[in-house]
C-alpha cells in the first residue's frame, strides 16, 4: 500500500475541503495555486469558507514586519475552530515563514500539524498521510526547486483568461534589507521546454495572459536545448513564449536593475505580445543608501536604464519598490529619492517604511531612523507617487486601448477588463466579451482604474 492510499480519493464519498490563505506576493498566489493542483487528485476541492474546511493551509510571506507575528495570530483563531470540530481539520503553514521558523511554529502553535517550506509543497501529499497515520515527520523545508516541479501534476486548475507561470525562484543579490535568500534559496531557472509545456497547457485552457513570475525574474537561465548556448535567457524565452498560439499577452515581475540586459530591452521594442508595463524596484534614489542597501546598481545606472527602455518602448510604463527610513537614511537621502521619483514619473510603485528582518545585515545597523520620522517621509513619498499615478491614469482619456476582458463587474453587463498598462478598465454591456480582447476607447482615468466604452462593432472577437 503506498502512502497516499490512506488518503481521500476522488469519488470516494464527500470530497475534503480545501481553504488556502495567502499572503504576499504573486510568487505565493502561483504557489497556492499548486498546492490545490497538488492536492485535488487527493479530493480536496476548494472553499471560500475557513469554517467548512476540512485541510487549512496559510501560505506565509517573510518580508513585512511582524509577518511572523501576523500568522500566529491567524493560528490562534484556528485552534479555537479545530477545537470545536473536535479536532477534525489539519492546518499547515507553508511559504517563507515556514522556511524560516519551522521548528518555532510547531513548537509555539502545538494544533499546527504540518509546516512546508515554498520548495517542499509537492511533499503535501506524503506529510499528509503521515499525519493521518500519527505525528511522524511534520516539516518539509529543504531547498529541491528541481524536485518540486519535477513533482507537480502538469494539468492545473486555473480559472480565468489570465494565469501566474513560475520560470525562476530564489534570489543571489543580498540586500541587507532582504530575507528571500534564507528562506527562498539560491537563484534557479526552470527548463525551457517544461516552461513551454505549461504555457502550451494554459492557452489550451483558454488563458490570454501569463505573468512570468520570479524572485529576480530577468536573471533567468534556464536550460535550452534549442539554444546554442544551452541556457536561455528571458527575452528568448518571452519570444518562444509569443509564438504559442493564443497566448496574446505576456509580463514578467519581478525584476532587478542588474539584470536588465540589452536583449531585453530589445524585446520590449520588438515583441509584440510583450505588455509596455515594467516592475522595475529601484528602493531608493541615494547612491549612499544604495550602497548600505548592497543593491549593487546607482542613482545613475537606473536613469539609464529607464531611458534606454522608453527609448525602445516609448510608450512603456513604469512601476517601482521604494524602502523610507533605511537605517541611517537623512533628509538628504530621502529628497534625492523624491528627485528620483519626479524624474522618472511612476505609473504605479509600492512603498513601505524599513523594518527590520530577523537574520538580515540591516536589522543590526546602527542609526536606526525614529519611527516618526519614516512615517512622514512615507507620507510625503505616497502623495508624489499617487500624484503621478492619477496623471498617467489620467492622460489614458480618449485613447483607444486593447482590453482583456476578465470578470464580471458590479453592475448588470458590466465587465472589467485590464489594459496593456495593467489598469483595471471598467466598461458596461461588455460581460458577453468575458475573455475576448477589444478595442475601447477610454472616458475617464480614475485614481485606481479607467473607465471606458465599447468601439462600433466590438462584440466581435478579438
Amino acid at each position: 500500500m503506498t502512502d497516499t492510499e490512506t488518503l481521500p480519493k476522488v469519488g470516494a464519498g464527500a470530497p475534503k475541503r480545501l481553504f488556502i490563505k495567502t499572503y504576499g506576493c504573486q510568487m505565493n498566489v502561483y504557489d497556492s495555486e499548486r498546492m490545490a493542483d497538488v492536492l485535488r487528485p487527493l479530493g480536496y476541492a476548494p472553499t471560500e469558507t475557513v469554517e467548512d474546511a476540512d485541510f487549512v493551509i496559510l501560505n506565509t510571506c517573510h518580508i513585512r514586519e511582524k509577518a511572523a507575528e501576523k500568522v500566529y495570530s491567524e493560528l490562534g483563531k484556528l485552534r479555537i475552530l479545530k477545537e470545536q470540530k473536535s479536532g477534525a481539520m489539519t492546518i499547515a503553514v507553508a511559504g517563507c515563514v515556514a522556511q524560516a521558523e519551522g521548528e518555532e511554529i510547531m513548537r509555539r502553535q502545538p494544533a499546527v500539524d504540518l509546516v512546508v517550506g515554498p520548495q517542499a509543497y509537492h511533499q503535501l501529499p506524503e506529510l499528509l498521510t503521515r499525519t493521518a497515520r500519527a505525528r511522524g515527520e511534520r516539516i518539509g523545508a529543504e531547498f529541491a526547486p528541481v524536485d518540486k516541479f519535477d513533482a507537480l501534476p502538469k494539468a492545473r486548475g486555473v480559472q480565468g483568461v489570465t494565469a501566474f507561470l513560475t520560470v525562476q525562484e530564489g534570489c543571489d543579490k543580498f540586500c541587507t534589507f532582504c530575507v528571500v535568500p534564507y528562506t527562498r534559496g539560491a537563484e534557479w531557472s526552470r527548463p525551457v521546454a517544461a516552461i513551454l509545456d505549461e504555457a502550451r497547457a494554459l492557452a489550451d485552457q483558454g488563458v490570454r495572459e501569463i505573468t512570468l513570475l520570479g524572485q529576480n525574474v530577468n536573471a533567468f537561465d534556464g536550460v535550452d536545448d534549442v539554444g546554442d548556448s544551452g541556457r536561455s535567457t528571458l527575452a528568448r524565452l518571452v519570444r518562444a513564449l509569443a509564438d504559442i498560439p493564443g497566448l496574446d499577452r505576456i509580463r514578467y515581475t519581478t525584476s532587478h536593475p542588474n539584470d536588465m540586459s540589452d536583449d531585453l530591452i530589445a524585446a520590449h521594442a520588438e515583441v509584440e505580445a510583450l505588455m509596455p508595463y515594467l516592475h522595475l524596484p529601484v528602493q531608493s534614489g541615494s547612491d549612499r543608501i544604495l550602497r548600505l542597501m548592497n543593491r549593487k546598481h546607482g542613482r545613475a545606472k537606473y536613469l539609464d536604464l529607464v531611458a534606454r527602455l522608453r527609448e525602445a518602448r516609448p510608450d512603456l510604463a513604469l512601476s517601482g519598490d521604494f524602502i523610507v527610513g533605511f537605517p541611517g537614511e537623512t533628509e538628504a537621502d530621502f529628497e534625492a529619492t523624491m528627485e528620483l521619483v519626479r524624474e522618472v514619473r511612476y505609473a504605479s510603485a509600492f512603498s513601505f517604511m524599513y523594518s527590520p528582518r530577523p537574520g538580515t545585515p540591516a536589522a543590526t545597523m546602527g542609526a536606526q531612523v525614529p519611527a516618526e520620522v519614516s512615517r512622514e517621509r512615507l507620507h510625503r513619498l505616497q502623495a508624489l507617487l499617487l500624484d503621478q499615478q492619477i496623471a498617467f491614469n489620467a492622460s489614458q482619456a480618449g485613447r483607444v486601448l486593447p482590453v482583456l476582458f476578465e470578470k464580471p463587474g458590479r453592475y448588470d453587463a458590466q465587465a472589467i477588463g485590464r489594459s496593456p498598462y495593467l489598469q483595471s478598465v471598467h466598461v458596461e454591456d461588455s460581460r458577453h466579451l468575458i475573455g475576448q480582447i477589444v478595442e475601447v476607447e477610454i472616458t475617464a482615468g480614475q485614481q485606481n482604474s479607467l473607465k471606458g466604452r465599447l468601439m462600433p462593432r466590438s462584440e466581435q472577437a478579438a
